[in-house]
C-alpha cells in the first residue's frame, strides 16, 4: 500500500501541473530550448544538452504548449514519487508521505520548477533520487548503488551545472557524518567515474568552445545584472521562495537530520550547498531542488510528533494545503492577467519584499509571467515587415534580434511565414553564426541599425512591436530595416557576441 501511496501522490502532482501548467504562453527561455533542441549538440553556451532536446522532441508532432509543459509536469510528479521513497527509507509512513508530497508539491520554488520547462524541473526528480540511492547505501544497501548514484548525478549534471555543488556538498556532508564509512568501497570511485563520463561529452564541448559558461557567469557577475544578496538576506529568500508558512516543515528536517546521526550527512550537504550559493553569489533557487530532502526528514518529524494525537494529522495536511494557496498564483498561470496584476499589487503593498533575481525594472507580472506574452505577435510584427520589402530585397533580407527571446520567438512562430532563421549575437544563437548572411538588408528587431557606427547606408522604423504584459524593455520595439552595410556582417560578427 505504502508504494501504492507513491504513485497516487506523483499521479495527481503530474494531474495538477497539467491542469494548471499550459496558459498565458510560452516562456522566452522555452523557446530557445526548442530551437536549441532543433540544433543537436552535446553542449549549448549557457546549458547542457538535456533540457533543450527534451523541449524540441515534445514538439516533433506540431507545436504544442500542452505537450511542452507537460514534460515540467513529469519531472514534478517524479520528485514527489521520489520524495515518499525517502520517507518511507527513513521511516515514515503513510501520514509522513502525504505530507511530504503535498510540501514538496506546493513549495513555490519547486512548483514553479514544475511549472514550464527549464534546467531546474530535471532536479526535482534526480538530485533527490542520488540522496535515495545514498540513503539506502548507509542503510547498509549492496555498496553498488553508488553507480546508480553517479548515473543520477550524471544525468542531472546534462540540464544544469549545479548539480557539482550539491554533488560536492553532499560528498563533503557524507565525509563529515557517521556515515562516511560508505565511501570505502571501490563502488564509490565507480560511481562517481560513472557520473565523470556521461558529464564528459559536455564538458568536451564546452572545452572546445573555449567554457562559454564561465565566460557567461563571469559576466553577469561583472555586468550588475544580477541581485548580489548578502548571507542573512541569502537565507531569508530561502524562506521566501520556500514559503515563510510551509518552511518550518524543512526546517524542522534539517534540526532533525542535525539531531539523528543517520541523517547528519542530509544536514552537512544543505548547510554546504548554501554556504557555497553565497559564497559564489548564486541566484537563490540554484540550490532548491535540495529542499525535497529535508521536507521528506521533517515530515517523518511531524509524523512521530502527533502519533500520540492522530486527529491533528488532518488538520497539519489541511493547513499545508491552505498555506500554500496564497503563493499559488505567484507560480502557476491560474489568474487572468488582470487579476494577477492586481493581486501582486496587494502583496507587495503589504509585504514589502521581493524575490527578484536581476537588475532591471519589473513588470506588472513579474518577469517569468512576462516572459510568457507577446512572442507570436512579435514574430507576426517581423513577418508583416519582411513580406512589404520588395522581392530582391527580401531574397537576401537577414532577421538581426537583440536577444535568445527575440530571436527564438521568430524562429518558432515565425516558421509558418517562411521568415528565414533569425540572428543574434545573444548566446547560441552567437555560435550560429550568419547562416551566410551579407547584411546588406537587415531587418533590426530591438535595434538601431548600428546609428552610432553609421554601418548602413540607409535605416528606417518599419513598424513598432507593442503588446500588453510584456517586459518594459520588450514593449515598444523598433523593428527598423537597414540596407546597405558598409561592413559585411561576416567581419562584425565577433564584435556581436554577448554572452549574458
Amino acid at each position: 500500500m505504502s508504494g501504492r501511496l507513491a504513485w497516487i501522490a506523483a499521479g495527481l502532482t503530474f494531474l495538477f501541473h497539467l491542469a494548471a501548467n499550459p496558459h498565458y504562453g510560452f516562456f522566452r527561455d522555452e523557446l530557445y530550448f526548442i530551437v536549441c533542441g532543433r540544433h543537436p549538440a552535446w553542449g549549448y553556451v549557457d546549458q547542457p544538452p538535456l533540457v533543450p532536446l527534451i523541449a524540441a522532441g515534445s514538439q516533433i508532432f506540431g507545436l504544442s504548449l500542452v505537450a511542452l509543459r507537460a514534460t515540467a509536469a513529469l519531472f514534478a510528479a517524479a520528485g514527489v514519487f521520489v520524495t515518499c521513497r525517502l520517507v518511507q527509507t527513513w521511516g515514515g509512513g503513510r501520514f509522513a508521505q502525504i505530507l511530504g508530497a503535498i510540501v514538496v508539491a506546493l513549495t513555490p520554488v519547486l512548483c514553479a520548477f514544475g511549472e514550464k520547462v527549464g534546467p531546474d524541473m530535471a532536479g526535482l526528480w534526480l538530485w533527490p533520487l542520488a540522496a535515495l540511492y545514498v540513503s539506502r547505501l548507509a542503510s547498509g544497501a549492496n555498496p553498488r548503488w553508488w553507480l546508480a548514484a553517479g548515473a543520477a548525478l550524471g544525468v542531472a549534471g546534462e540540464a544544469k551545472y549545479s548539480v557539482l555543488f550539491f554533488a560536492a556538498a553532499l560528498l563533503a556532508g557524507i565525509a563529515l557524518s557517521p556515515s562516511r564509512k560508505i565511501l570505502l568501497t571501490r563502488w564509490f570511485p565507480a560511481g562517481m567515474a560513472l557520473a565523470a563520463i556521461v558529464v564528459l561529452p559536455n564538458f568536451i564541448w564546452q572545452a572546445s568552445h573555449q567554457f562559454p559558461m564561465w565566460q557567461l557567469l563571469r559576466n553577469d557577475q561583472t555586468n550588475g545584472k544580477n541581485v548580489v544578496l548578502s548571507p542573512l538576506a541569502y537565507v531569508i529568500e530561502e524562506l521566501l521562495i520556500t514559503n515563510p508558512l510551509l518552511a518550518p516543515v524543512w526546517l524542522i528536517g534539517l534540526i532533525r537530520a542535525f539531531v539523528q546521526a543517520r541523517l547528519r550527512w542530509v544536514g552537512w550537504t544543505y548547510v554546504l550547498l548554501i554556504a557555497t550559493m553565497i559564497v559564489l553569489r548564486g541566484k537563490h533557487y540554484y540550490p532548491a531542488d535540495v529542499y525535497p530532502l529535508l521536507i521528506a526528514s521533517g515530515a517523518v518529524a511531524i509524523e512521530a510528533w502527533t502519533q500520540r494525537i492522530p486527529l491533528l494529522r488532518p488538520l497539519v495536511a489541511a493547513a499545508a494545503v491552505g498555506f500554500s494557496l496564497w503563493a499559488l498564483p505567484l507560480v502557476e498561470p491560474i489568474l487572468p492577467e488582470t487579476q494577477l496584476a492586481a493581486y501582486q499589487q496587494i502583496l507587495a503593498r503589504k509585504l514589502h519584499v521581493s524575490t527578484a533575481t536581476e537588475n532591471h525594472r519589473m513588470p506588472a507580472l513579474g518577469q517569468d509571467f512576462a516572459d510568457m506574452h507577446g512572442w507570436p505577435q512579435l514574430a507576426a510584427t517581423v513577418a508583416r515587415v519582411y513580406a512589404s520589402l520588395p522581392p530582391a530585397q527580401r531574397a537576401q533580407a537577414a532577421i538581426v534580434a537583440s536577444n535568445y527571446g527575440e530571436a527564438a520567438a521568430i524562429d518558432v512562430f515565425g516558421r509558418t511565414d517562411h521568415l528565414p532563421p533569425a540572428l543574434s549575437g545573444h548566446n547560441n544563437y552567437w555560435i550560429w553564426g550568419t547562416h551566410g548572411y551579407s547584411g546588406n538588408v537587415i531587418i533590426d528587431v530591438n535595434g538601431d541599425c548600428g546609428a552610432r557606427e553609421h554601418l548602413f547606408q540607409s535605416s528606417k522604423r518599419a513598424a513598432t512591436f507593442t503588446a500588453p504584459w510584456v517586459m518594459p524593455y520588450e514593449d515598444d520595439m523598433p523593428i527598423m530595416v537597414c540596407k546597405g552595410i558598409r561592413v559585411p556582417l561576416a567581419n562584425l560578427w565577433p564584435r556581436l557576441k554577448k554572452y549574458v
